[in-house]
């Protein structure tokens, strides 16, 4: 068949198919191979000195892994984070590229481990996959180095995965990081109090995710309460600080109050002066069940690792079990790197 393009029209297209890499993934060269390189052997050092195993998953993984996750999950799913590519295998399953870690490792726990004796800890270096936007900083490919904590409860698993993660941190060489702390279940605990339908929860809640206040105002306004409580709801988000922030809360805010007291008063104060409570600290993924946690460094303009505990996502693999578990994002975690050296050695002229 004639190809419709003139010869030299048909190089040009070419060269444009095989030149171009889909949005969201990049090369890495060695020069910036090295560096990752070097700072992730770091971490592994920190993980693997904090008794932390490492393991590795599949990439692919069956699609009915992931829905597994709306019946292991307190919340509903439907803001969560859910497989962006899929395909079939040879049998005519679907397949998908894991958009997340923490689910492949409750898996792995409850079919490779379904008779040993918890706490189990892992750690991985591995990439997940998401469907991307039209935003600045969104990969489609994101390599991911965490740990995972299974079978030990709140607040001592929570005051462990914590300190873990600000010793692999520190080891990176990040300076100026804080660590912003909530509870997955406060701000729909005091929606739910305060009688507010599911619909309206989960638009609120979807606006909080994206950090949309304007809209998390809006849809407050639209739910008529008392003016109390619509300040209350308006409040709550903004509301992030030192100790003293969670020191009075109290009515629908208690429970969530105390896990967040207790976890602090476990941190060693090299750990504790990094946290800042965040009460409107909310994650896309549904299955968080109690404390959430995210880190930000004023050199990168998005968090680089998130985190938190997932209490009840094992019981939909079959093994009940508590656990809590974070992801750093490797290259964001470079980017902010580089920007503090940079900042350091400008402050130096």
């Amino acid at each position: 068949m004639t190809c419709p393009f003139p010869p030299n029209e048909r190089h040009f297209r070419y060269r444009i198919m095989v030149d171009r890499i889909p949005s969201g993934t990049r090369d890495v060269l060695p020069d910036e191979m090295r560096e990752l390189r070097a700072m992730t052997d770091r971490i592994r050092g920190v993980f693997e000195g904090a008794g932390y195993g490492e393991i590795y998953t599949p990439a692919l993984e069956y699609e009915g892994t992931f829905s597994r996750e709306e019946r292991g999950s307190a919340q509903s799913s439907s803001w969560a984070t859910r497989p962006a590519y899929r395909l079939f295998d040879e049998q005519g399953n679907v397949l998908v590229l894991r958009p997340d870690t923490t689910i492949p490792i409750a898996r792995l726990v409850a079919t490779r481990y379904a008779h040993a004796e918890p706490p189990f800890r892992f750690c991985y270096f591995a990439h997940a996959y998401r469907g991307v936007r039209p935003q600045r900083g969104q990969s489609r490919e994101l390599l991911q180095a965490g740990v995972e904590l299974i079978g030990s409860g709140a607040p001592e698993g929570t005051a462990e995965a914590l300190s873990v993660l600000c010793a692999a941190l520190d080891a990176a060489g990040l300076e100026n990081y804080r660590v912003g702390l909530g509870d997955a279940s406060l701000y729909p605990g005091l929606l739910e109090a305060l009688g507010v339908e599911p619909d309206a929860r989960e638009r609120i809640l979807a606006a909080l995710v994206d950090g949309n206040f304007v809209g998390v105002e809006r849809a407050v306004t639209e739910l008529g309460l008392a003016p109390a409580d619509a300040e209350l709801l308006l409040a709550v988000p903004r509301t992030r600080g030192g100790p003293e922030v969670i020191a009075d809360l109290s009515g629908p805010l208690e429970d969530a109050a105390m896990g967040l007291r207790e976890v602090h008063a476990l941190l060693t104060p090299q750990v504790a002066e990094r946290v800042i409570f965040d009460l409107g600290l909310v994650r896309s993924l549904g299955y968080y069940t109690g404390a959430v946690f995210q880190v930000y460094d004023p050199a990168y303009g998005v968090p680089i690792g998130t985190g938190g505990r997932y209490d009840e996502l094992l019981a939909g693999f079959g093994r009940p079990l508590p656990a809590v578990g974070f992801a750093l994002n490797v290259e964001r975690l470079h980017i902010a790197l580089t920007g503090e050296e940079r900042g350091r050695r400008g402050g130096g002229r």
